[in-house]
Order: C-alpha cells, then structure tokens, then sequence
C-alpha cells in the first residue's frame, strides 16, 4: 500500500510538472495554453490594465512606477505561463513618451516628424516607409512593443480636430501611406496600429454620435483606406473608433469586424477598443459604467482598452452565463498572444533608452521639405539667396513655430526649430529690431498659455495667441530697412473637439498685419512671402494675391525652421503635393451644413448625405471652383510627361499604364504623376474622376527622365453597388488622365470594358438603420 501511495505521489507530482511545462508561452500549442487558462485569467487578459497613473478617469495623487512613463496602456502579466506584459504608447508624428525619469536627470526625447497630413504630401511611401523605421526603432529602444499608430481617418471635413493627424481626403493616399508607415515601424520587430476603424471623421461627441453612412459610401470611402493599408501590411493591431455607425457603437460591430475585416480582408490580427471605446460619454466612465463587453468581444473587438476593474468582472459574469461565448473568449485570448509572441519584451530584447536622436533628426528634416508645398511663386520670386537678404520677419509663429498638433498625436521632442533659428541657421541677416519685440511677447504668451493648459488639465485647447501688433509706420521702417518680408500663419488643434468656422479663415488680426505688410513691402518694390505652418485646410483665395510667394510647410515636426529656410534658399526643390483640397470658401465643402450633425452643441447624429463626393470628388464632378486643387503643387523647375500607353488585359483583369516624365527645367527636383480615371456610369453615378495610381520620381537633373510602368487592377477601377452588394465594373469607355494634379491633366488614353463585370461579390453588411438622401451629379 505505501509504494503505491509512492508511485501515486510520484505520478501527481511528474504530472503538474508536466502541466507546468505545457502551460509556457512559447513552448506550448496556443490552443492548449488558451484551454488551460481559466475564464477570470482570460477576463483578465482580454482586458488591460487602466491608463497608467489613473483609476478609469480619476488621475492617482501619486503616479504609480512604470517600465516607460507616459505609456498609454498594458496587459495583465501572468508569469506562471510565462506570460510577459507589453507596454502600449500613442503616436502618430512620432513616439509619446514622458521625457521626464524619476531620480534620474536625463532626458529621454522622442523625434517629432511631420504629421501625417504633410507626410501625405510628399505623395513618397519610400519617404514614409522610412519615416516609419526611425520611429519604430525609437519604440523598440524606449521599451514600447506596441504603437498607437497610424491615424488614417478620411479628411471629410476641413474642421475636424485630429485632421492633422490623418493623411488625405482621398483612400488611396491615405491607404498607401499608412501601409509604408505600418511597414517601416515592423521591420523593427515591434507592432503598428491602424486607427480609429471606422469613420472617426469629428471630435465633436465622438463617444455618443450616430455616423449614418450609406454601404457604397463606406465601402469607397471610408473603408477602403483601411482595406489597403491592412492588405498591404498586415498590422499588428486595428483600433476600433468612438463613434456609432448607422447605429452600432463600431467597437460591437459584428459586421465590420468580423464580416468585413476578417472573413472578406483576411485579417488575423489584433482589434482593441480606443481608450473607453463602446462608453457613450467619459461621464459614464467616471459613474462607474461598463461597456457592453460581450456584444465587443462576440462582434471581434479583441482587447478593451486601457481597461476596468469593472469591465473584467462583466467579462467573468457574462462569460459564465453564456452571453459572452466562450469561443470568442479563446479567439481573443489567442490573438492577443499572438501579439505578445512577437513582441520584444517577450524575445527578452535588451532595450537601449539611446535611440539615434540625430539620425532620426534628419529624417526628420528630409520628410519635413519633401512634404512641403509652394502653392504660389509669382515672377519666380523663390528661391532666394538667404544669406545675402535682410529679412523682416512677421507673425508669432515665425517665432514659436508649431511641429505638430495637440492631444495623444503630440509628441515630446527635444526642441523645435523656429523660422528665426532656420533662417540664422541658413546664415540670413534677419531684423533684430522685430525679433527684439516678438521674442519676449511670444514668451510671456506661450507660458501663459501652457499655465492655462496645465490647470484646466487632460486634453486642454491650444487657443491661437493674437497677432502681435505693430503700427503703419513700423512696418514701413521695417520695409526701408530690410530687402523681403516673410509672415508666418499658424494654426493648431487635436483631440479637443473640431475647429470653430472661425478658424477655417483668417482672423481680422492676421489679416491687418498681411495687408500692412504687402502694401508697404510692394510700394519699394520688395518681396513679401508667406508661411502657412498649418494642420488642415483654412481659407486662402481672399489673401493669397496679397504675397509673391506662399509656402505650405503644415506641422513639419521637430526641424521646421531649418526645413522652410532649405526651401526658401532652393537647396531643397520643393515637390509636394497636396493630398486634401482647399476651397473658396467653407460653405463650399460638402458636408458644410452636415457637419458635425444635430444638434450642433452635442451631435448625435450625423448624416454623410454627400455619399461618396467629397473633396475633389465633389468639386470636380459638381463643377465647383477650388482655391488649390488636389494633387497640386508647384516646383522650381518644369516637368513634361508624354509616351502614355494604356494596355487592357481582360484575362488577368488589370490595366497596364506606361508613361515618361522628363525635367524639362534648370533645376534639379522630383515630379508626381497622377492617373485619374474617369469611369462609365451609364448605370452607377460616379464622380467625374477618381486617382487610381501615381508615382513620385527619384530627383531629376535637368533634362533627365524616367520611365514607369504600373498596373490597375479591375478591382480598383470597379464600384461599390449596394443594391446587389458587389463590386461591379460597368462596360464601357473609360479614359485614363495623366497629369501632375487633378486639374492639370497632360495626357489623355481611352481604353474599353467589354461587358458588365462583377468583380467581388461580399456581404450584405452595415446597412443604413434610417433613410436619408444623398446628393447626386
């Protein structure tokens, strides 16, 4: 009897240790680690750990100690299954982290790159692509496995807050753009996140409106961004947005996140919630609400972020009761694994906290200049020979100039180069009398308003600091002493709320200061250029004649200053293009009288009644005038395109285009060629034209070309027909248009579809809960 008691003890005791060694991440078949873990382990998991230093919304007196201060978010560790957490920080212009250590004196900056909005208009995913690498390589060595980034949000209304942080009005740009962003940041070994899937298109009650977006609409639209960035790279993770759509809260969405994300995208990766996503206001999260866990989870919203004490026990409850399926529990809990399998913390990477600042610095500066734009020029005004001209240098923001936007997209960088620092750098005499007067104004007002932010605390306003005011007689003074004028327009936002109407135009300040300046300045004959460092697009047909020159720079991130004056000098040519249009005038954008919904103090619905036609869609198809056209963007050279060659092969459904662009011009620089098709639509309304490719060149010498051949498949020419839910390419004449902007058209070619052609079918999924009318051509 006692040796079988022995052999029993020794069974038992083999057993466990056996168990123990099957329970290890990493060395055990998912599944069965998922089967061994308990439901409360798995609730704990599947849902984080809370925002760092807060309780839900309530900050703690005293900060808790972390791996990385200021990280957004974390998992639940379990070292019993060798479990390790992975630490999670925001983006997009860069990684953002606290620079501040405890007992510890040193630093730890992050690089600020240019948003994403100029990143955009560089049209260059090579650029972006390495862009993309300098900041996941400041993720990997900061200790971060996961970024919260990119945004790729459509720019469907010029006001939107955060439209700085989102790329372009059109799918494509901003599809293409963050596929190379996700790219580059992965090649490190760390993780990406597409956000906010889908439509987070407003801050104004971002957590409680009703988005009612017709399918063609999404589909074309608003998805189709995210369609190719998840195709094209494969994201780690995919955030879900705040808002509803066509009535569901987009984080409990079965259909996007499970019939249109996985089954038809193939999509195995990661969905987690945005910070409190499916609560109808951050009030709820402060009354102690919870999210309806079951329905995000079942719908395919993996991970609830950053997580309640509350929202684990529902998890638990419900799980035990059958309403959240234990199945969806363990496909969660699974991809959430996945997740840590690859992360550096789990391949025990050895994080340095010494990324190459200066390295990164110059990316940084290359992508701020290629993204730049020079929407005027008149009489080839630029470039100028910075260090032989005194310059008189105007507007606050030439002295405090803005690299980025506010809320989760800033970032904490080292320094900000100003105008005034660029132009020195760049060895130009610039008046010390006028910065003598703005340097210490700008000062006083910049603390008073960090003061004001500090105490209002979470996501303070950036409220615009008044013009400061100079008399007639100073500016002519000034204009007598100094060979050119430069006047710097500032505008800021982010994740506050949208911009007021008033700040899409010019305030009466601003518009004094330029009308001195350009009247004085032109009356000797001199110069008078203007800066636009800019997060969106604001009003610009009223004053623009006013100058010889205008430079789109947006927020260029941390070299601003220094990228402007390699601008301004000519030693960088400027190729930018513009990836969101400027109209005339606000009431000229489509969703005008839509946006932000009703009621307008607290929206909480909003209809998408222009469809499928906005920005230059709208524009172009509805003959309505435009400021500067998408796509467009001056040089300092000139460029021809010719050769163009349409190839048609219906056996393997694709458009083959090939053209030449050449630099007919003296300076050396880059071109973009855009190809835009406009569609039969004897049957489907479409717009007048729609980007299909482009192309950005290498620099060009003078007289230097290059040729390109590129494919379009039928599926990228085809459209969405919500009636039988497909994508349907129509028969009939399609003419292809190659030009460098979409009013600027150099080549023309026709090419046929022989017969109607349903290219995909997919599922009947996000339909409208009400009806509404959509504009048509």
């Amino acid at each position: 009897m006692k040796v079988s008691y022995f052999k029993l003890f020794f069974f038992t005791l083999f057993s466990i240790k056996v168990s123990a060694q099957q329970s290890q991440l990493g060395k055990t078949v998912l599944k069965d680690l998922v089967k061994e873990m308990s439901v409360e382990e798995k609730a704990k998991l599947i849902v984080g750990t809370g925002m760092p230093g807060w309780v839900g919304l309530t900050k703690l007196p005293t900060p808790p100690k972390m791996k990385v201060p200021g990280s957004a978010g974390k998992n639940c560790s379990f070292p019993q299954y060798n479990i390790p957490e992975i630490i999670l920080a925001d983006g997009p212009a860069g990684l953002r982290i606290s620079p501040q250590r405890d007992n510890d004196s040193k630093k730890y900056y992050a690089t600020a790159f240019p948003v994403a909005t100029a990143l955009a208009s560089s049209w260059n995913s090579e650029l972006v692509k390495e862009v993309g690498y300098a900041i996941g390589n400041e993720v990997k060595e900061y200790g971060v496995d996961l970024l919260l980034a990119p945004g790729m949000n459509i720019h469907r209304n010029p006001r939107n807050g955060r439209n700085f942080e989102y790329f372009s009005e059109d799918p494509l740009i901003s599809g293409t753009m963050a596929a190379a962003y996700v790219t580059g940041v992965q090649q490190n070994g760390v993780g990406a996140t597409l956000k906010h899937f889908a439509a987070n298109n407003q801050e104004s009650n971002r957590f409680g409106v009703n988005e009612h977006i017709s399918q063609r609409a999404l589909r074309e639209i608003y998805l189709k961004g995210f369609e190719i960035a998840v195709k094209k790279s494969q994201p780690w993770g995919i955030m879900t947005a705040y808002n509803k759509i066509n009535g569901v809260y987009v984080s409990e969405d079965k259909d996007l996140l499970t019939g249109i994300l996985r089954d038809e995208w193939k999509y195995d990766g990661l969905v987690m919630t945005d910070w409190f996503g499916g609560y109808g206001s951050e009030d709820e999260v402060r009354a102690n609400k919870v999210s309806d866990v079951a329905t995000q989870v079942n719908a395919g919203n993996d991970w609830l972020m950053p997580g309640t004490p509350l929202q684990i026990a529902a998890v638990i409850k419900q799980t035990k009761a059958g309403i959240l399926k234990q199945s969806k529990m363990d496909e969660s809990t699974e991809r959430i694994l996945k997740i840590i399998l690859k992360s550096p913390v789990f391949r025990n990477y050895k994080y340095s906290n010494e990324p190459d600042l200066k390295k990164h610095a110059l990316i940084a500066k290359q992508a701020a200049a290629e993204s730049m734009i020079l929407l005027e020029n008149k009489n080839s005004t630029l470039p100028i020979k910075l260090n032989s001209k005194k310059i008189a240098l105007f507007g606050n923001t030439s002295y405090n100039f803005i690299s980025g936007g506010t809320g989760s997209g800033d970032v904490n960088e080292a320094y900000t180069i100003s105008l005034l620092d660029g132009l020195k750098n760049a060895h130009s005499d610039v008046d010390q009398n006028l910065a003598k007067k703005y340097v210490p104004y700008i000062k006083l007002e910049d603390s008073l308003q960090t003061a004001r932010r500090k105490k209002e605390g979470g996501l303070s306003k950036y409220i615009r600091i008044k013009e400061m005011n100079f008399s007639d007689q100073e500016i002519e003074k000034a204009s007598q002493e100094n060979d050119l004028a430069v006047f710097t327009i500032g505008r800021n936002a982010g994740e506050t709320g949208d911009r007021p109407i008033s700040d899409f135009y010019l305030a009466e300040d601003e518009v004094v200061m330029i009308n001195r300046i350009s009247e004085q300045f032109h009356k000797k004959n001199k110069k008078f250029i203007i800066i636009m460092n800019i997060g969106g697009a604001i009003e610009t047909k009223s004053w623009k004649d006013k100058a010889d020159a205008v430079l789109l720079s947006w927020q260029p991130g941390q070299e601003a200053g220094n990228a402007v004056a390699e601008i301004l000098a000519g030693q960088v040519n400027p190729s930018g293009k513009l990836a969101t249009t400027f109209p005339v005038d606000y009431k000229d954008v489509p969703s005008a009288k839509s946006f932000p919904g009703t009621p307008a103090e607290k929206p909480l619905d909003s209809f998408y009644d222009e469809g499928i036609y906005l920005g230059y869609r709208y524009y172009e198809t509805f003959k309505v005038p435009v400021s500067y056209p998408f796509g467009y963007g001056l040089s300092y050279s000139e460029f021809g395109f010719s050769g163009l060659k349409v190839v048609n092969n219906p056996e393997e459904k694709v458009i083959k285009v090939s053209f030449m662009i050449k630099n007919n011009g003296k300076a050396g620089g880059k071109e973009v060629g855009q190809i835009y098709i406009h569609a039969s639509h004897a049957k489907l309304d479409k717009p007048d034209q729609e980007l299909k490719a482009f192309v950005k060149t290498e620099e060009l010498k003078s007289g230097q070309s290059s040729n390109f051949t590129l494919s379009i498949p039928y599926y990228d020419l085809a459209s969405y027909n919500s009636a039988t839910s497909a994508w349907e390419l129509e028969a009939g004449d399609y003419e292809l248009r190659l030009g460098n902007s979409s009013q600027n058209i150099s080549q023309r070619a026709i090419f046929k579809i022989a017969q109607d052609l349903t290219i995909l079918k997919t599922g009947n999924l996000m339909k409208p809960d009400v009806k509404f009318n959509e504009v048509k051509p």
